[in-house]
């Protein structure tokens, strides 16, 4: 390596956004008459004061929302800097389905390192599960898919989430007590977390044994909509304030499509746009073995096989092989590879808006000792991946985050 190519790095290596704070509403189905202007006001702050800034330090906000037939407010990005006093700071709305948190996060990266801003607020909320009727939020949801050709035809996201993994099931031989091994260590891992809206001590017969929605998919199986804000703070290393604690920074962020409509994918049981989104998050990165060398993972969980499915499609198992590794507790509490520990959406909640954004928060806690110490014994570690996706996997966003010594 000559000279250049070190101090090419060195920069590189400095315009990584650093991770100050975050903030969490938990997740719930909220029917207090709060608002969700209300949750988004408590994130933030909490993010802020965590942060340990000013409110005047932040020159951009980035709002992550997925859907104004949830919230019933177009153009919320004004109304948040009204009700967090930021007024005349730009702000910008990201929307990506599922992954908008993570799409919202990704903006906030790219701003930092063009140069744009060097402080940046990136807010994410849903209000949803607690005011809309369960039948209505079904084909809001549905139209995260192709609305013409699915949506308005009366396809759910369930229908089609069960059909890609029943044809995983036929292909790799993954089993339901596989996709029950999911269910028991996310709703498991949930408990103790206070921003989760279902943790639960379950067993591989109780998931089993739930009501069949889709098959194969039974209740145990799917996640839940859920209310909630989540707020992180990012900045450039030259606007963040001294510190002698460890913080993370982002060092990869990547995204890729695939086919709207499941039945034009060659591999409709593989998420090729997790895939690629990944090995383009690890180009980056400089990581050549994820399986190895990342330590912790937030995994988007819409449903227990699109767990299964991701981790395939990340390359933390080779294809086929998620399941049994699964079972065997690879990816447990005590695993070489854990996923989920907040208890992802299975055990914590979905809330679109903020999902992306409350796992980096998580990641970020994990990586510097801070997440839930009195429950989760701190371990060493030092790479983390924040992955969440919109439709059946139709766009994907893929988060590297690193450990950084003071």
């Amino acid at each position: 390596m000559t000279s250049m190519d070190r101090n090419k790095n060195a920069e590189n290596l400095r315009d990584h956004p650093v991770v100050l704070g975050s903030g969490v509403m938990p997740f719930t189905r909220y029917r207090d008459g709060s608002h969700w202007r209300d949750w988004v006001r408590h994130a933030a702050t909490e993010a802020i004061d965590d942060a340990r800034i000013d409110p005047a330090d932040i020159d951009s906000v980035v709002v992550a929302s997925e859907s104004d037939f949830c919230s019933l407010q177009v153009n919320p990005g004004p109304v948040i800097l009204d009700d967090l006093a930021l007024q005349g700071v730009p702000v910008v709305r990201a929307e990506a389905g599922g992954a908008s948190g993570a799409a919202a996060l990704r903006v906030a990266v790219h701003q930092i390192r063009a140069g744009a801003a060097g402080c940046v607020l990136v807010v994410g909320f849903e209000a949803a599960a607690g005011h809309l009727r369960p039948q209505d939020l079904q084909l809001v949801y549905s139209l995260s898919f192709d609305a013409e050709t699915d949506g308005f035809a009366g396809a759910t996201a369930v229908s089609l989430y069960a059909l890609s993994m029943a044809e995983h099931m036929a292909i790799h031989q993954t089993t339901a007590e596989q996709m029950a091994a999911v269910s028991v260590k996310n709703h498991g891992n949930a408990i103790g977390n206070p921003w989760a809206h279902k943790p639960m001590d379950i067993t591989i017969d109780d998931v089993l044994a739930s009501p069949m929605i889709a098959a194969p998919y039974r209740k145990l199986d799917c996640s839940m909509a859920s209310d909630g804000a989540a707020a992180i703070v990012l900045a450039h290393r030259d606007a963040a304030p001294a510190t002698t604690e460890p913080r993370s920074r982002i060092i990869a962020s990547a995204a890729a499509t695939d086919h709207a409509r499941l039945g034009d994918r060659a591999e409709r049981h593989h998420f090729v746009a997790k895939q690629r989104a990944a090995q383009a998050a690890y180009t980056m990165a400089g990581v050549s073995d994820p399986a190895n060398q990342i330590h912790v993972a937030e995994i988007y969980d819409a449903f227990t096989g699109a767990e299964i499915q991701g981790i395939e499609a990340l390359g933390l198992t080779g294809r086929g092989s998620a399941g049994a590794a699964m079972a065997a507790g690879q990816f447990d509490r005590e695993g070489t590879l854990p996923v989920n520990l907040s208890g992802g959406l299975i055990g914590q909640g979905g809330a679109p808006g903020a999902v992306g954004i409350v796992q980096a928060a998580t990641i970020d806690r994990i990586l510097t000792g801070r997440y839930r110490c009195d429950t989760t014994p701190f371990k060493d570690y030092r790479l983390g991946l924040a992955d969440t996706h919109g439709g059946l996997c139709t766009t994907s966003i893929v988060h590297l985050m690193e450990r950084e010594e003071p």
